[in-house]
């Protein structure tokens, strides 16, 4: 059995990785902590009642350290960073959830968070998790910097077009809408009842600070520069993440060929699941999973494509992608804990 511990269990991300371990059959989770609250796991989220008789408490690195092979950071950005560097130096597996070791340089990193970077030396250190693009990889790491929510989105739905296709894009827009959970669990009056519900906004416009990840990552994909046009939007729901992407293209393609090429890309996947011709996804379909659902549609003159992607941002967003990249680390079955 695998030791597993969490950091941040107090939050959405940490209870929804715990929800999920509790269930995995190779591990075990030996320790929870959170820096705001204290007391029994049970009473901090009752729906684990009966489940875990965990005590969530201040964290401990030395604890931590001590109890764990394998540490969850379900943590705000510049946490991470404090912490990351003794527990690789324990050896520790770690899966950080944070956006503190996406980027790849700390320039790009205080542009978009607005706070230096205090471990520039592990930014190099730390292996992007998207599975599906990054697998072999993540194999052979122990330091997994987790995807952002809107990124895993956005990334599986442009990889096989942007890697494949690279010479035909001449533009792409990304208008995503993000549930409520997405913001966190921190109080803020843009986020109460009364101002999401029966509501829907767009915030952070060309600005929110998982644009440049896609555009880091997308870049790698398509071995030259890319930029995206990213408008973030505030859903009345809990839960789930729907993007809807536009790529202008300099030459015509065609729905079947691009079809068949997605259909290529993601066959032995386990978690992207490609629409038939004519059907799109929607989040009630991949609310409580860990699937990627995508679909594609091109414009009558073929230069226009439209891709729609849906996850489960609290899932594939966060934990469940973070548990997927675990069971590579570790080498087990990679659905485990996540059918």
């Amino acid at each position: 059995m695998i030791r597993a511990g969490i950091v941040g269990i107090s939050g959405y991300s940490g209870f929804t990785a715990l929800d999920l371990l509790l269930k995995h059959p190779n591990i075990i989770v030996k320790y929870v902590s959170a820096n705001n609250t204290t007391g029994k796991v049970c009473d901090i989220w009752p729906k684990l009642s009966g489940r875990t008789n965990l005590f969530c408490e201040i964290f401990d690195l030395s604890k931590a350290i001590e109890l764990c092979d394998v540490i969850f950071l379900a943590v705000p950005h510049t946490t991470s960073m404090k912490i990351v560097p003794d527990l690789l130096k324990a050896k520790i597996i770690v899966i950080d959830l944070s956006g503190d070791y996406r980027l790849s340089t700390s320039s790009a990193y205080e542009k978009w968070y607005g706070v230096p970077h205090v471990d520039a030396k592990n930014l190099k250190k730390a292996v992007y998790g998207l599975p599906e693009i990054y697998r072999e990889r993540i194999k052979k790491s122990k330091f997994i910097s987790n995807p952002g929510c809107y990124p895993t989105a956005a990334l599986l739905a442009l990889a096989p077009i942007s890697s494949i296709f690279t010479e035909l894009i001449d533009s792409i827009i990304i208008d995503a809408k993000s549930g409520v959970s997405g913001a966190g669990k921190k109080a803020s009056v843009a986020l109460n009842f009364s101002e999401t519900n029966e509501n829907f906004k767009a915030y952070k416009v060309l600005n929110h600070q998982h644009n440049p990840e896609i555009n880091q990552y997308l870049s790698k994909f398509a071995n030259k520069n890319m930029s995206v046009d990213f408008v973030p939007h505030l859903l009345p729901c809990t839960r789930g993440i729907l993007e809807t992407i536009y790529v202008r293209l300099n030459s015509k393609l065609s729905l079947n060929t691009l079809h068949k090429i997605y259909k290529r890309f993601y066959k032995t996947e386990a978690f992207v699941r490609i629409a038939d011709i004519g059907q799109q996804p929607e989040l009630k379909n991949v609310t409580g999973t860990n699937y990627c659902d995508i679909g594609l549609s091109v414009s009558k003159d073929k230069g226009l494509v439209v891709i729609t992607s849906v996850i489960d941002n609290l899932i594939k967003g966060a934990s469940g992608q973070a548990i997927q990249n675990m069971n590579i680390v570790c080498g087990f079955n990679e659905t485990l804990g996540l059918l």
